[in-house]
């Protein structure tokens, strides 16, 4: 019988462990992307904000209460998404405008475009994670930890570590959260899951 079982949970090993990974993926999804039920009479409702630009609750990541423009016409995005309010945070603090102002959060990042250069969808200077040049505060901070990505603006840095301020983290998760910051071998990297780099007006004073 010991031989039997021993060979019974040897063949089924590779299944049980996958299982186990599946369910604890599934439990953090619904715990901190809210598939459960929302309080939806929350969701637009000012819950912080940066420089005076605020941010909205939005329940669930994938909620979506119709598009933001500005009086201009300028698309500032889907509200109350990531995206969404670092557009209005950029439009409303430097006036500014993105050539191609759509798009998910992760493609605010282009691989393509050389650390210090500027990425000419969004006229912003780009830099990777893992660049001479230092994080700053009201870079637009860009994280590709999921299909869409995710986009914040720094709100604080010093030598060893930034805070974030984001819109649209999931109902059970803080607006503000902070990364370490490693400076080594002349290149600063912020420490975290799949930040893919930031992004930064240059030379320009806030209206």
């Amino acid at each position: 019988m010991k031989i039997f079982q021993n060979t019974f949970f040897a063949k089924y090993k590779k299944s049980f462990l996958f299982g186990i990974v599946i369910l604890a993926t599934i439990s953090y999804a619904i715990v901190h992307f809210g598939y459960l039920a929302v309080d939806r009479s929350k969701i637009g409702t000012v819950i912080d904000q940066f420089n005076g630009v605020k941010v909205y609750y939005n329940g669930s990541v994938g909620n979506v209460s119709g598009r933001n423009l500005s009086k201009d016409g300028y698309n500032l995005g889907q509200k109350y998404q990531c995206v969404e309010f670092i557009k209005r945070y950029y439009y409303e603090r430097f006036n500014h405008k993105m050539p191609d102002s759509y798009g998910h959060a992760k493609d605010f990042f282009d691989a393509a475009v050389m650390d210090g250069q500027i990425n000419p969808k969004r006229n912003l200077l780009q830099f990777h994670n893992g660049s001479p040049t230092k994080p700053e505060v009201e870079d637009i901070i860009v994280l590709g930890w999921s299909k869409h990505g995710h986009v914040a603006i720094i709100s604080q840095v010093n030598d060893h570590e930034i805070e974030i301020v984001q819109q649209n983290p999931g109902p059970n998760s803080p607006s503000r959260v902070t990364y370490p910051l490693i400076y080594q071998n002349g290149k600063w990297k912020i420490d975290h899951f799949r930040v893919l780099g930031y992004l930064r007006k240059p030379h320009t004073q806030p209206l």
